[in-house]
């Protein structure tokens, strides 16, 4: 039997998958590690510890396999995008991964964004004005951290460090390079206009490859600690949104992928770029014969558990056999769509699409005497939901309506979000049987650069069962009455977002 792994490095874990060569799974690995924050906006991983847990979790999978009758094929990445870190000459950290969650860019990106050369930029790179962006976060870094930006010879992300702490290349595959708001998607390189406003030369960046390029050849002490062949083939693959859509054949452009991690987001691929007039969206590179275009989201699976760990009422929870999350699915599974008209905004940790305003901040609007904790709980988990229609509705307006909706995440373990999703969004939902959709896309990025598979759509071979939700005509019509009153409650908060925001900052 010979194998693949698939690995996705993300915010707070890095995960891998065992595969036989014919994508089926043999095996799940995961290492978590901290996501630094503080009250300023700072969301920072530490690098070494992300090299540790890719080589760890890379040395379990493969210490599952059978390596001596079997072989090795390739290891392929899916990653986290939008990170930056600062090299020195000799490619030593001289700061921790920025993450895309870091927000502390939010003046610089507010500056720029209203600014003619900001749709300029937007329209070329198909990357939102944010704080999210590399391209931001350097121009920010420039005013808020000269003395080390002078000793910066290199601007590097996670994948392109990873890659040279494993092969000792500086290279970065073109679906992250196009995150990064400072490539041409088009073209496909380097925006000269990007460079220039971020200050930076095109030799600090890592050198743009394909999806499918390999590398071979690991350093000594990579390949020890992973415990692999040195000429174990490595395939760079995309960043975690276009593999997640890959993951479950999501590759038309009437199928759209819905993701609920810790965070979230909606996307729809295509065969051409494709701009959105009202810059809501990003319109990202998969590989060079297809386009990403869709909306990522600050709140997803996070502000369910920080309504768990606030709303969960902990003696009653502490008499009943399961634990706080079944607990709390059990409780909305008990209230009725609508949550007696309470509405919820899920902005803890601002957000991007479609709003792209850092500052946002949660809100219930419509509490009374009569509302329950179980009120509470369901309105939150509906607001998460609302607000992935919000983004759902600017996809389909910009490619067309979705024939149907293929979701995945952590949130796919709970029935009551899966009939949740499909209601708010009146649609079919499709739930596969594998959740780790990044690494089953990358792995098929791996099988096609082996000449494996001839064509990427060819993964819909491996994605298994699929279990399908129906909307429920009834929840369907509390939602179509709750979702105008959302988005309207949302536009009347707006112009006081950053006032609440600053106002947080100075406590």
């Amino acid at each position: 039997m010979n194998y693949l792994i698939g690995v996705d490095v993300g915010t707070t874990a890095t995960k891998a998958v065992l595969y036989d060569e014919h994508a089926t799974v043999l095996g799940h690995f995961s290492k978590q590690y901290a996501l630094y924050r503080n009250s300023q906006g700072m969301a920072e991983q530490d690098p070494a510890t992300i090299v540790n847990a890719v080589e760890t979790t890379i040395h379990d999978a493969a210490a599952q396999a059978d390596l001596e009758h079997g072989k090795l094929l390739a290891v392929a990445f899916s990653s986290a995008n939008q990170s930056v870190i600062m090299l020195d000459k000799n490619y030593r950290p001289l700061s921790r991964f920025i993450t895309w969650a870091d927000t502390r860019a939010g003046k610089v990106a507010r500056r720029l964004k209203y600014l003619p050369l900001g749709k300029i930029i937007y329209q070329r790179t198909g990357t939102p004005i944010h704080p999210m962006s590399p391209l931001t976060k350097i121009m920010w870094l420039h005013r808020a951290q000269p003395a080390k930006v002078a000793q910066t010879s290199y601007y590097g992300d996670l994948k392109a460090y990873l890659f040279h702490q494993f092969f000792g290349v500086f290279k970065l595959d073109v679906s992250v390079a196009s995150c990064t708001g400072m490539m041409d998607i088009r073209t496909q390189d380097w925006d000269e206009r990007a460079l220039k406003l971020a200050k930076i030369e095109r030799h600090q960046l890592p050198e743009i490859v394909s999806t499918t390029t390999r590398e071979t050849g690991l350093l000594k002490v990579a390949q020890e600690k992973m415990g692999i062949p040195a000429d174990t083939p490595f395939v760079y693959g995309a960043f975690d949104g276009a593999l997640s859509n890959l993951g479950v054949g999501a590759i038309q452009s009437h199928e759209v992928a819905i993701t609920i991690g810790t965070s979230a987001g909606v996307r729809v691929v295509t065969d051409h770029p494709v701009i959105d007039p009202h810059q809501r969206l990003f319109c990202y590179v998969v590989d060079h014969e297809r386009w990403v275009v869709g909306g990522p989201l600050n709140n997803g699976g996070d502000v369910f558990q920080w309504a768990v760990e606030n709303l969960v009422d902990v003696n009653a929870a502490e008499n009943e056999p399961v634990d706080p999350y079944a607990f709390a699915n059990h409780a909305i599974a008990g209230v009725p769509a609508g949550a007696h008209g309470l509405i919820f905004h899920p902005f803890l940790g601002g957000e991007r699409a479609p709003l792209w305003n850092a500052n946002a901040r949660g809100s219930f609007f419509g509490l009374s005497e009569l509302h329950t904790r179980a009120d509470m709980l369901r309105a939150v988990v509906e607001g998460i939901c609302m607000n992935i229609a919000t983004v759902f509705d600017a996809v389909s307006d910009v490619v067309g309506k979705p024939l149907s909706v293929t979701a995945t995440g952590g949130f796919a373990r709970s029935k009551v979000w899966r009939q949740m999703l499909a209601d708010v969004l009146d649609c079919r939902v499709d739930i596969p049987e594998s959740f780790e959709s990044g690494c089953l896309g990358a792995i098929t990025m791996a099988m096609e650069s082996l000449g494996m598979i001839h064509q990427l759509n060819e993964v819909t071979d491996f994605i298994g069962d699929v279990q399908s939700y129906l909307p429920d005509a009834d929840a369907v019509a509390t939602y179509q009455k709750c979702l105008p009153i959302f988005k309207q409650v949302e536009k009347l908060l707006a112009p006081a977002y950053d006032e609440i925001a600053q106002l947080q900052e100075e406590e």
